[in-house]
Formats: C-alpha cells, structure tokens, sequence
C-alpha cells in the first residue's frame, strides 16, 4: 500500500503533466512531496504554471533551486539534494515524469536510498542517443520498478527492450489530461475551433539552437514563409539568438506564455512549427498540423495519425511544406479523425 509519495518535477515539460497526478493523489488521500529541483526556475517557465494549475493548492513544495549548467552539473547537484531530501521524507515510492534532467536525477537518488521509482512517461523513443532526453529516457526507464507508458508504441518499446511486463502500465497520456482540463476551462472544443491566419513557432532543443547555422534555417525559413509567425520565444533560445546575431525582424517574437495562453494560441494556429514532443501531442488533439523541426520523433504516434510531419532545419524543405499546405489547390496531408470528441 502506497501511502506516501515523492513527485520530482523541474522544467515547464514537468509542471503541466504533474497536474492531473496531484489531482490524483488529492483524490486518494496520499501524502504528497512536491520536490521542484528549479531547474527551470525564470518566473516565465515556472511561477506562471505553478499559479495558473493551482499546484499549491494540492501540495506543499521542496525547492531545490539548483538552477543552470552543464547536464552533468545540473544533474549532480539534483542527485545531492535529492538524496537528503528523500531521507527525510522517506516516501514509499519516488515518481517522476518524462526525461529532463531533473527526471534522471530523482530517479537515481531515490533507487541509490533504497526508495521504488515510478516513472510516468515511460517507453517513448527517438532512437537518437545524441538527445539527452533519449539518454535519460531509457536509464530511467531501466531503473523503474514501476513504468507508466503512454502510448501503445512506448509500450511495445519496453518490452522489447526486456523490461518484465509485470511493471509495465499503458496509462495514457497525463499531458493530455491536463489539455482537456484546460480546454474545459477555456471553453475550447477541438473540432469546432476557428482557425486564424498565422502559425506559431517555438524552438528550445539544444541541437537547433546551440547551432547557429540550424538556428539561422529556421528562423530564415518562418520569415519566408506565406503567413504570419507568432513566436513564444525561449529564455534560452533568445540568448542564442543574440549570441549569433540572428535577426529576428519580420517575426512576432513574444515572450514565453502561461499554458492556458498559450493553448489557447496553438489552437486558433493554422499550423504549428515545433521541436518540441510535448507540443506535437497538444498539436494533434487540437486539430492544428504540426511541422516537426526535427529528423526524427519519440511521438510516433502523431506521425501514423497524419497530423505531423517532420521537416527538420533544413530552410527550402520547411518554406515548400508550408507553402504547399497553404496552397487551395493542395490536398492537406494531416487528418485528424481521430481526435477525441
């Protein structure tokens, strides 16, 4: 019997699927520490959820505040903290979420005290090991006494990876949980929504930023393109951009937005153009196509449903996809039948 509980959450990723878990566990009567590494700790990328989800309302928080780094440095710092955390709470199982950095870290220091990890998110492959998500992904995954996967894909991704199918649990998807929550409150029905006429970009992953000439592609691309840009821009993808003197001219460059803000900008999208998994989700349930800027995916399923495509950062490529999907004589590749109701 499971009566106390350890959540390890630290990015933005990590705020918005915690939500639906805490409701949970507020239902069932558990004993809950929010442990928030602060691994993303700009007031934009975490204050604004923890506020708008009401998660203080479910739970008393842990900061560890350990801030920026290295992966290395920002893990090991977690790994440290985590661990005296753990041996004063002494939960009887650590859950953690997804694969930032934070996850790889609670998961280690909960299964070096001697404490089960849970892991909600489990399963998911890019099959690429230059992501640090996929590296964090799998260990974590591999140290999990208990695996939650949300898809029918990551599923099958554990088993044949050797994982006993007795710790496995297809559980679905948390992140859409708390998409419907909001479109609830929003007022938003995913098939009856108004489409207007721009896109939205966002890009954050290391791969696309930390390289000027990818970064340049992109952005050289979304200013081409036949329709307006609106573009919640990333702390750090704003850094790099200023580091490379990349211009962003010609591009409604916003600052990051709170979740129901900006759910309620990806859905009136025509389009979305993204490197983020999480986004691709979100996308795909509110009916708006989604351009991967990526060369591979750990959301399979967003590509078999059609509503996805991957175009990586590659300028000509990205310009002739948006261009032939906004063309009235073009038949749109994405279908959506089978977005839920």
């Amino acid at each position: 019997m499971v009566e106390r509980v350890c959540l390890v959450v630290g990015a933005r990723p990590n705020f918005v699927k915690a939500y639906p878990l805490l409701r949970a566990f507020s239902e069932e009567e558990m004993e809950v520490s929010l442990v928030n590494t602060g691994q993303h700790y700009d007031a934009e990328l975490c204050e604004v959820f923890f506020d708008e989800l009401r998660i203080r309302d479910f739970v008393r928080e842990i900061n560890l505040k350990v801030g920026s780094g290295s992966h290395a440095e920002q893990t090991s710092r977690c790994i440290i903290q985590m661990e005296r955390v753990l041996q004063r709470e002494k939960p009887d199982v650590t859950v953690v979420i997804g694969d930032v950095n934070s996850t790889l870290a609670g998961a280690l220091a909960s299964i070096k005290t001697g404490i089960p990890v849970a892991h909600v998110e489990a399963g998911y492959r890019s099959f690429d090991l230059g992501m640090p998500e996929e590296v964090n992904r799998i260990l974590v995954d591999h140290i999990s006494q208990l695996l939650f996967s949300p898809t029918e894909s990551s599923t099958m991704n554990l088993m044949i990876e050797g994982i006993p199918e007795d710790r496995i649990r297809f559980s679905g998807n948390v992140l859409i949980d708390s998409l419907v929550s909001v479109c609830e409150n929003l007022g938003i029905t995913p098939k009856n929504i108004d489409k207007e006429d721009y896109a939205v970009l966002t890009i954050h992953r290391p791969k696309n930023v930390d390289d000027p000439n990818r970064l340049r592609e992109i952005v050289d691309a979304a200013k081409e393109i036949p329709i307006r840009v609106v573009f919640p821009i990333h702390p750090r993808t704003r850094e790099r951009c200023a580091e490379f003197r990349v211009d962003l001219e010609g591009i409604e460059v916003r600052y990051p937005m709170g979740y129901m803000e900006f759910i309620s900008l990806l859905a009136r999208a025509k389009l979305v153009l993204t490197d983020s998994g999480g986004i691709q989700e979100e996308a795909l349930f509110l009916g708006t196509p989604c351009l991967t800027l990526r060369e591979n995916t750990e959301r399979i399923e967003t590509l078999i449903s059609g509503g996805n495509l991957l175009v990586g950062a590659n300028r000509e490529r990205i310009i002739r996809v948006v261009s032939e999907l906004s063309s009235p004589e073009t038949v749109s590749p994405f279908i959506h039948s089978t977005l839920p109701s």
